[in-house]
């Protein structure tokens, strides 16, 4: 077997294609492997569009991350982060105001490694290596307690990751879960993939999914609904990502099927 690159931390298996990585390689960044960049080819090859798809994830990132700064949140909790590339969520909130406290989470040893690097001298952000249903070992972290104050609303985002929670773990449960610990007034962003409307080629990149370690569930629109179970949905509720309060044509894909593949929603807990 080939020796892994100097930046990659000890026990990663370069062979075998990860969900976070490939995501890293659709939006142009350096920190994945020839398996990621293979799988994630097969799957463009399917879905011509699927780079249109990831930044348009990323701008819905952004609209959601301002609109939470506008309405008074100071403190993140961003759920299945990935690996640092531009616009990430301090870039966007410590620009807005330089007083947000970011909390960034993933299981991906390459995410947290490189975002620890990224975060080395930002005091009001930081990094946990945890699984998105490890609500405990999320909210009860060290550095998690340094940067969030529970008694005051947070904003946690939970952006393109529930797809890779199956029905067996309890997606609606795990969300309560953190949802019950969060002060009135937090909000939720969700971005959930779904294969309403039989979007071209969705059923072969399921297939494709499921022979990796990350395995994709496409939820219909009431089953993404059900995730903001406690939360009322803010204006223009659950609709495509594209179409969450778009801020210029930049933020919509010439694809019509691309602005409707993933469907994106902010609810405020009351």
């Amino acid at each position: 077997m080939a020796k892994n690159p100097s930046w990659v931390p000890y026990g990663i298996d370069a062979t075998v294609p990860n969900a976070a990585r490939m995501y890293d390689y659709w939006l142009d960044g350096a920190h994945n492997f020839a398996a990621d960049r293979k799988l994630a080819n097969k799957v463009q090859q399917i879905v011509p569009a699927t780079r249109d798809a990831v930044r348009i994830n990323r701008s819905f990132l952004r609209r959601v991350v301002l609109f939470m700064v506008h309405s008074g949140i100071r403190q993140f909790l961003d759920i299945g982060s990935g690996i640092p590339t531009v616009g990430n969520v301090h870039e966007i909130a410590q620009r807005a105001d330089p007083e947000c406290r970011i909390v960034y989470v993933d299981k991906e040893p390459v995410a947290v490694a490189h975002s620890e690097l990224l975060l080395q001298d930002n005091d009001r952000a930081a990094v946990v290596q945890a699984n998105v249903r490890d609500v405990e070992g999320v909210l009860d972290h060290p550095q998690t307690r340094r940067l969030v104050n529970f008694d005051q609303p947070i904003g946690l985002l939970m952006l393109w990751v529930l797809h890779f929670v199956p029905d067996s773990w309890d997606p609606v449960g795990v969300v309560a879960r953190y949802r019950d610990r969060f002060a009135p007034g937090s909000y939720l962003a969700v971005s959930h993939v779904t294969a309403d409307g039989n979007p071209t080629g969705h059923a072969e990149v399921n297939e494709l999914y499921a022979k990796t370690p990350d395995p994709l569930y496409f939820r219909s629109h009431q089953e993404v609904l059900r995730l903001f179970t406690g939360f009322k949905l803010v204006e223009p509720g659950l609709v495509g990502s594209a179409f969450w309060r778009p801020s210029g044509s930049g933020d919509i894909s010439g694809n019509a099927e691309i602005n409707t593949g993933s469907y994106g929603g902010v609810g405020r807990k009351l």
